[in-house]
């Protein structure tokens, strides 16, 4: 099976001052896609810059012409079905048809209160979300929805004319849990995942792969429940996440041996973050690009 390999762009540079470099250099090394992530602020880079990620991907579809663009991830927490699907519709015109939506049920972060509501519990983040994708899913696929639910209606609302790619742009569900596979299972042309977090301190790589192991298998589960060929789906791996950190970064020979065992697991694409220095995601620029330039040959 082959290997796609792509990255993820945090979004805290100015576009003129290196942010639109470092998209058109992910193009130009051969990336099968690049993506952002979709919050208001994340993590330790709260204090400092962090642009949108819809104007920064219909910045990047203007200024690459190949590459594959998208959200890892999109939630509920502070975005709307309809008002998400109007950008959601422009940036795949923009880039014509380019645009892959990365979903998920968001959790307890900065995104969660920014707007002024009490975080969600496990369970109103789950129903919240099933929502959100069955609306969002009609919304990209039709011209004009109406509908009544418990978190998110529609009245009239129009799409016209509609995604480039058709039916509708492909949804990556990110997802462990069972509902959430089962979303995946019926709307997502791709399942994500960041591995099994419990492991993310104290596990071991061979945990991780056993951990991924079962999820991939509940995923093909939640797949033949909906009468759907698990094969159907890409399966993604959002990497710097699982116990292995950042070490498949570590050279060209870590990621190949990596990347070859999460591809023998099932995985079709493997996602690298592109290097953030004094971060958490801080690497060896120079291996980074020999990793992305080097690797997909290594690995057939």
């Amino acid at each position: 099976m082959s290997l796609r390999l792509s990255t993820v762009i945090l979004p805290v540079d100015r576009w003129n001052e290196g942010g639109r470099a470092k998209w058109q250099r992910a193009e130009d090394l051969g990336f099968h896609a690049a993506y952002t992530y979709d919050h208001l602020s994340w993590r330790t880079f709260r204090d400092g810059p962090w642009f949108g990620a819809v104007p920064t991907l219909t910045a990047a579809a203007a200024t690459t012409s190949r590459l594959r663009l998208g959200t890892l991830v999109t939630s509920p927490n502070f975005r709307h079905p309809v008002t998400l699907a109007k950008d959601l519709i422009s940036l795949d015109d923009v880039s014509d048809g380019r645009i892959t939506l990365g979903i998920g049920a968001g959790g307890i972060g900065f995104d969660a209160t920014a707007l002024g509501q009490e975080p969600w519990t496990p369970r109103e983040r789950a129903d919240r979300f099933a929502e959100f994708v069955a609306l969002l899913d009609r919304l990209l696929s039709e011209d004009a929805v109406t509908e009544e639910g418990r978190f998110y209606s529609a009245v009239e609302a129009r799409n016209i004319p509609g995604c480039v790619q058709r039916p509708r742009l492909p949804f990556a569900v990110a997802a462990t849990g069972p509902r959430g596979l089962r979303l995946a299972a019926r709307y997502g042309q791709a399942w994500v995942t960041t591995g099994d977090p419990k492991l993310y301190e104290n596990g071991t790589p061979e945990q991780s792969v056993e951990a991924l192991r079962g999820q991939l298998a509940r995923l093909g589960e939640a797949c033949a429940e909906a009468g759907r060929d698990v094969a159907e789906l890409d399966k993604i791996l959002l990497t710097g996440f699982t116990p292995d950190r950042s070490g498949p970064l570590q050279s060209l020979d870590a990621f190949v041996d990596f990347a070859g065992r999460h591809r023998e697991l099932g995985f079709s694409e493997i996602v690298v973050h592109w290097p953030v220095p004094d971060s958490d995601f801080a690497a060896d620029q120079k291996v980074f690009e020999r990793i992305a330039m080097e690797a997909a040959a290594q690995l057939g």
